[in-house]
């Protein structure tokens, strides 16, 4: 997925500091390499997956051991529950066993089906199957259903 090029980020200079508008949040955010990463990924599940915009959250806060994070993505099913979580790298920076743990620990409290891990280079889908009690990764993240 070569999003760059699909998708056009609206931006503004102020004080000499680029900042990205987005369209989910209604507000500018300060344009940063993991930020780009965040607002390609999403347009992407919307205009590709076909998510609607409504079911998808940008750094949406949680509570993981009683401390405050943040999810970078978090896509709602159609029923209200997490669905897929999104963790978003800096291209420059490789997915790691540390970007797992992150994540993991995001899961522990959200219990979602997909987990994505993306530096808008390389992308990894792990499903969870609860029935049977594993997981597996995909190839491609499914459309919307």
């Amino acid at each position: 997925m070569n999003s760059k090029e699909k998708y056009r980020l609206k931006t503004k200079v102020i004080n000499s500091r680029e900042y990205l508008f987005d369209e989910l949040r209604k507000k500018w955010i300060l344009n940063s390499p993991e930020e780009k990463v965040r607002q390609y990924f999403w347009k992407y599940l919307h205009y590709e997956k076909k998510y609607p915009k409504s079911l998808i959250a940008i750094e949406k806060k949680i509570i993981v051991n009683q401390l405050t994070k943040r999810v970078d993505i978090l896509v709602y099913g159609s029923n209200g529950k997490p669905n897929i979580i999104v963790e978003c790298k800096s291209s420059n920076l490789k997915i790691s066993e540390k970007t797992m743990h992150q994540i993991l620990n995001y899961q522990s409290s959200l219990q979602a089906n997909l987990l994505v891990l993306t530096n808008g280079l390389d992308t990894y889908c792990l499903n969870i199957d609860y029935k049977n009690n594993k997981s597996n990764f995909l190839n491609s993240i499914p459309e919307y259903s």
